[in-house]
């Protein structure tokens, strides 16, 4: 089991952090504007656009909430995990897949909007993947707890 954690959480931060980075869509309006932004251009443009509390809850769900699970699971796999830090990981694994369905959402607004065309880009998968392997590895560190 520690080989398995010693994999799957630096895969969890490395892809969670082209997740971030890397364009989630692009979106093409009216045949000829492109639109290709990363999930902290996405949060950087609300907060310009004057939705700060928009920008704030897709932060707290898309960066921060994940970050801390990631931050946990490394601390859970080099101690032994007490009570305390499943419960946290327990607390943080309920919020890992909202933002992507978020994501998944606006994609679907977009199709089905007439106005423009999406299409998934690399990010959204590295994202993808930082949250299935922060859970496998969520997962494991409560298996090795029993």
């Amino acid at each position: 089991m520690p080989v398995l954690l010693g994999v799957l959480i630096p895969v969890a931060a490395f892809s969670f952090s082209l997740g971030l980075t890397l364009p989630l869509l692009s979106m093409e309006r009216l045949y000829f504007l492109e639109d290709r932004p990363s999930l902290l251009q996405v949060i950087r443009g609300l907060y310009e656009g004057d939705e700060v509390s928009i920008a704030g809850l897709v932060f707290l769900f898309s960066v921060l909430l994940p970050g801390l699970k990631i931050l946990v699971l490394g601390i859970s796999a080099l101690h032994r995990p007490s009570s305390k830090w499943l419960r946290v990981l327990s607390y943080l694994g309920k919020w890992s897949m909202m933002d992507v369905m978020l994501v998944a959402l606006v994609i679907f607004a977009a199709k089905t909007s007439g106005l423009a065309s999406a299409q998934v880009l690399p990010g959204l998968w590295f994202y993808a993947a930082a949250t299935l392997s922060t859970a496998v590895a969520a997962y494991v560190v409560g298996r090795g707890a029993r």
